[in-house]
């Protein structure tokens, strides 16, 4: 038997991040890419661009800086304040880990 938990952020009741785009913005940063990043965690390209809109939008931060052209193509990366959000969040969800499973094994003497 496992515990199971969720745990994402609402703004005004809509949802503005959680444990899907945070793969995103990791993916990101490890490809340099929106596109490459949206084929890893099988969404579309266009759908990876509008989670970015969305989340910078509710956030009020400017999460990922995208260049064009070159001789290389374009690509993209994260802004310091994502690093410093997903850092964050990485450290509410790991606490908030600690927290269900301690009190999981304690209801459930497990």
């Amino acid at each position: 038997m496992e515990i199971r938990s969720k745990f994402w952020i609402e703004i005004d009741q809509e949802p503005a991040f959680g444990r899907g785009r945070r793969f995103l913005l990791e993916a990101i940063d490890t490809h340099g890419s929106i596109n490459q990043a949206a084929k890893e965690i099988n969404i579309s390209y266009r759908k990876a661009w509008s989670y970015i809109k969305t989340m910078e939008s509710r956030l009020g931060i400017k999460l990922v800086e995208r260049y064009v052209g070159g001789r290389n193509g374009g690509g993209a990366f994260l802004t310091d304040e994502a690093r410093e959000f997903l850092e964050k969040y990485k450290i509410m969800e790991e606490g908030l880990r600690e927290i269900v499973d301690e009190r999981f094994r304690h209801v459930f003497h497990r």
